[in-house]
């Protein structure tokens, strides 16, 4: 079967189970299981939340018949108080939560879209309630925060620690190479952001800059030349201190 029938098979099961069992109230699909369903493609997995009836949370949680009936688990593990990463042994792969409907007041999470609920529950709930915390949208304190992981990884790539130096100049300060770019280059329409994690789909959001991201990602060999890429970049367009330049390259 096509993998994007199967996942979406797989979706509406999963809702028809919890439809049909006497505690569910509803199955929230999340990203592209949701609200982005145009976007599934054969390497989605399924992310979603069930929405079941006060008091029998837990049920759901120690008990995953209304999944296991569906298809064989091959795997699981319960990766947070609500909720688990599961594999099917047919590779669909899904990461879901549990949660009681008072309880979606209280958390934050990405506008979703209903793949069922009961007539119980406000379709507003599809909604969250609780913001998203915001980036930061203030250039001095991006820029602040590139620079310094970039100082502060080259200084421990200078002493051997070439894993937290990929982590700081590749990851860290990526992050927030990606925040400016989002903040000040022209964006691609109709390609969301994932608030929670903003490398999704950075390349379609600026394809003009595909380049500029590989070379600032270059693997923990060759971080000085990540970082040499990004300060060439961040010197391009923005104004940054002489001496903190000057460190900067003295460690490259």
């Amino acid at each position: 079967m096509n993998k994007i029938k199967l996942l979406k098979n797989r979706l509406n099961e999963i809702a028809v189970n919890i439809k049909n069992h006497p505690d569910g109230l509803g199955l929230l699909g999340l990203g592209s299981a949701g609200k982005d369903l145009d976007r599934m493609d054969e390497y989605s997995d399924l992310d979603f939340f069930a929405i079941v009836k006060a008091g029998c949370k837990q049920h759901f949680i120690d008990n995953l018949t209304w999944l296991s009936n569906l298809h064989t688990i091959a795997w699981c593990f319960q990766n947070t108080a609500d909720g688990y990463k599961l594999l099917f042994v047919d590779g669909v792969f899904c990461e879901f939560a549990v949660f009681e409907p008072q309880e979606l007041a209280e958390i934050p999470y990405s506008e979703g879209s209903f793949i069922w609920k009961d007539p119980s529950i406000a379709e507003h709930l599809s909604k969250p309630v609780l913001a998203i915390p915001a980036v930061s949208h203030d250039e001095t304190f991006l820029l602040g925060e590139l620079l310094t992981n970039l100082y502060v990884g080259l200084c421990r790539y200078q002493r051997g620690e070439k894993c937290s130096a990929m982590r700081f100049i590749q990851v860290y300060a990526v992050d927030r190479l990606i925040n400016l770019l989002d903040l000040h280059q022209p964006q691609s329409d109709n390609i969301d952001k994932d608030e929670f994690c903003i490398d999704r789909r950075v390349e379609q959001r600026h394809p003009n800059y595909q380049y500029l991201l590989r070379q600032c990602t270059q693997g923990a060999e060759k971080s000085t030349n990540a970082a040499k890429a990004m300060l060439a970049f961040i010197k391009q367009h923005y104004t940054i201190d002489k001496t903190l330049e000057d460190e900067i390259r003295a460690l490259i």
